[in-house]
Formats: C-alpha cells, structure tokens, sequence
C-alpha cells in the first residue's frame, strides 16, 4: 500500500475493496442502458439480465471500455456487471425510463459501489471552464452513511454527453469554481466536517492536498459546517460564500459567509475568513410566528444598493405561511470575521429547497431557478422546476417552468438543489433528479443536466 496527500484519485477505493473493474457511470434511457468503466483489457464481456430474475445472463463483447444495453423492456429494472479476464465488476442496477433533461449519472437506490459514502447523488455544482468544457459534481450521501465521496464529470459537447473524470476524497458539499484560470473546490469533509479548500493546476482533472480552513465535528450530533454547492462571488477584492455552523439533529443552524483575499494565495487559511455565526432570532422583524429551524444554504449575492448579502433559505413549512419567504442578511466587507445583521425577509416562491441566485449583468437582472411551491398540495413537494427573476434582489417573477411534474406523485419525484451558469444566451442547469424509482423524492437517482436558449428573451413574460 502506497501513501499519498492527493485529494483525488481516479476512482477511490476504501481498502476493502479491490475490485480493479469499475462502472463509473450508468445513464438509462426508454429501452437502453449505457454503461462506461475503467479497469481490464480489450476484450470485455458485459453480463445482464433483468433483476432477480432467473433468466439466463445474456452476453455482450465489448472491445472499449463502453457499452449499450439495447433493446430492453421499458420501465424495467436490469442488473449487470462486466468482467475482463479474472477482473470483475460489482453487479451494478438501473431501471429503463425516461427522464427530463440530459443524464449525467444515474444511480439505482441498492447499487453498492459508493455504499462506503452514500446512496443518492446530492450537491450538485456546475463550472464552464475558459478551454470551453463544462465540469459536473456531485457527492454521495444518505441517512447514517459517511457521505465523503465527490463524482466529477466531464462534457465537450457543451453538455450533450458527459463521462466520469475524477473523484474527490474526502470530500462533500462542494462548490466548483474558477479563479485566475484554476479550478477550486470549496467543500466540506463530510456532513458537519471540517471546511476545505482545494485546487486543481490542470482543468479539474488532479488535485492537490486540500486545506482545511476550519475544523468541524463530522457528526450530525454535533455543531459542525455545512453548505451546499452554493456559488462563489467576487465583490471589494474578495471571493464571498455562504456556509453555515450547525446540525440536523441538533435542530438548529447559525449563518455565516466565508471569504478570501483574491489576490492571495486561496491555499492559505490565513487568506481567509469566516463570520462569527449568526443565529436565527424569531423576534426579527417579518418572521414567521412558529417552530422553525432557520435558515440555511444561502448565497453570497451584491444587492442593488452595494451591500454583500447572504440570501438564504428559509425553513417555514411548521408556520402560517408555510411557503413564500426568503431571509437576508448583510455582511460587512471591511470587517470580514464580524457577524452578519438581519437585513429582511423578502417574498420568495423556491424558500424550502436549496436555490442559487446569480447577477446577469447582460440584462442587469438577478435569476434562481427554484423548486417553486405553488400552494396545492404537499408543500414540500418539489416537482416544479422554475426560472425566476428579480432587478432588486426582493421582488421576484416567474418567467417560465422549465419543469412541471405537478401531477406527479410528489413524495417520488423531485427536482431540487440545482446550480447554474450563464453561457453568452443562454443558461445551463445541473439538478439533483428524483424519478422513475427513485427512493422517494428527496433521495435521487439521477443527475440531469439540460440548456435553455435564448433565456434573457424569457424576461418579456414578467408580470
């Protein structure tokens, strides 16, 4: 065994495992299963069948590392490994079907290749590169699991195929992000874990030994760190995020925003800085009158009138209104480590799912793309997908629905967490996909990718 301080490896492998054939991305379609690994030597055979079946597995010989499944039954669930000489596959899952968007990844609810971290893939985050590739990330994570394991993925058609590029260890609840031409990982360790920092010198594809920047407790039981994939702003000569000190279990999360020196070596903790945290005060002003946890997972976002704010995630569904309320807080730029002030609440109609909000200075607008609530039904139901839009950062409209499984039974679909980016005309998304098997709606199978064109013309719907 051979040590090492790289944070990235080309697949990571607890040493328990030693499997030397990996499928490293599955992506299910109508009647087909596309299957890509690493491992072995020309020729492979691929071995499927549907699950716990007793049929005969059927062969397929394929001669790169590569392969479609074709004419499958639809909506049905298949098994399948692959095997090169005495090298061999875990036996991996995926159910037939379609989904919106593009596939990115899919995984099935009782596949263990990442049981060593997690089930679901969470966290998505989404980074155009300047050489004109788009790079893809998501985490592993479920209930009473590690949750310490980063997939990254790579497109150089502008998103129509991807394939697996790099794994981070340990490493959850990233954000990708450019800076002077580098690509950075900001994430935590693990749920509740200590906050990292780290970089790739070649496009996202090999990483160095990440910093630790704070330590957390790595337990849910605990105050530790938390954050999503939320985005990065520069503003006053420094890169801005949002993260949070807290726990699930505990009931309660405090807000705080972290930044760096721009011109400073990111790598060094020293360049940076966190908020003392601040803790949720049902008295402030605007507040919703009942049990609530908070807030969380907010963005680091410049206001109209040149404040830094953290525009957050407000958690209501226990109150009256249960839905339709955002919080801002304000940082202050000349004192980085002093705490945030409550600013306001402000109408929001994604507040109890992860959003991002990002300035278009194209149009001079602020957008989000929301798992928006309408009122009917389950509130917590995320099977809508909205574009919205603000100029002030508090009055925001809804210019389309990029997805609407209203219909849809809302405790097995969802649609959430999604990150995004400008692309000239148009507007990438990454979402974090529950559908067709899915274990229920928040714990997904599917990582999709898709392309609106020509969004800023989506504006002439605002009421």
């Amino acid at each position: 065994m051979f040590c090492s301080a790289s944070w990235s490896f080309e697949h990571y492998l607890p040493l328990d495992r030693r499997e030397k054939l990996i499928i490293d991305q599955v992506i299910p379609s109508l009647h087909a299963i596309r299957l890509a690994w690493s491992g072995g030597s020309s020729p492979w055979t691929v071995w499927y069948r549907v699950k716990d079946s007793e049929e005969a597995w059927r062969p397929l010989t394929a001669t790169e590392p590569h392969a479609v499944l074709s004419d499958l039954a639809a909506y049905i669930e298949y098994e399948f490994r692959v095997e090169s000489g005495a090298d061999k596959s875990l036996t991996g899952y995926a159910r037939t079907g379609e989904v919106p968007g593009t596939v990115v990844n899919y995984l099935h609810p009782q596949d263990p290749k990442y049981a060593f971290s997690g089930q679901h893939l969470c966290s998505p985050s989404l980074l155009l590169h300047p050489d004109g590739y788009l790079l893809a990330s998501t985490d592993l994570y479920d209930n009473g699991t590690p949750q310490n394991l980063t997939l990254i993925f790579r497109s150089d058609d502008g998103g129509k195929s991807w394939y697996h590029y790099t794994e981070l260890f340990p490493c959850f609840w990233g954000s990708l992000f450019l800076h002077r031409g580098e690509v950075y990982m900001l994430s935590t360790s693990t749920e509740y874990g200590d906050l990292l920092i780290g970089k790739s010198s070649d496009g996202g594809k090999t990483w160095g030994a990440p910093t630790v920047l704070a330590r957390g407790s790595c337990h849910r039981s605990a105050m530790g760190w938390h954050k999503s994939g939320m985005p990065v702003t520069e503003y006053k000569g420094r890169l801005w995020c949002g993260v949070d000190y807290g726990s699930h279990q505990l009931g309660r999360h405090m807000n705080c925003l972290a930044s760096a020196d721009a011109s400073g070596d990111l790598l060094d903790a020293g360049n940076w800085a966190v908020t003392d945290p601040l803790a949720f005060d049902p008295a402030w002003e605007g507040a919703v009158k009942c049990d609530t946890r908070g807030c969380i997972e907010g963005n680091a976002v410049v206001s109209p009138d040149g404040k830094i704010c953290n525009f957050l995630r407000y958690s209501t569904d226990l109150g009256d209104p249960q839905y339709g309320l955002a919080a801002v807080l304000e940082g202050d730029p000349e004192h980085p480590d002093q705490p945030l002030k409550f600013l306001k609440f402000v109408p929001f109609p994604g507040n109890l799912s992860k959003f991002d909000v990002k300035w278009d200075a194209e149009s001079g607008r602020y957008f989000s793309i929301v798992s928006r609530i309408t009122g009917r039904g389950w509130v917590k139901a995320r099977t809508i997908l909205s574009l919205i839009s603000s100029a002030d950062l508090e009055h925001w409209s809804v210019l389309c629905d990029l997805v609407n499984y209203e219909n849809a039974d809302p405790h097995k679909v969802g649609f959430q967490y999604v990150s995004f980016l400008f692309d000239g005309s148009d507007l990438l998304y990454l979402s974090r996909t529950a559908f067709n098997g899915a274990q229920n709606f928040h714990d997904n199978n599917y990582l999709t990718f898709d392309r609106v064109s020509d969004f800023r013309n989506l504006l002439q719907n605002e009421q």
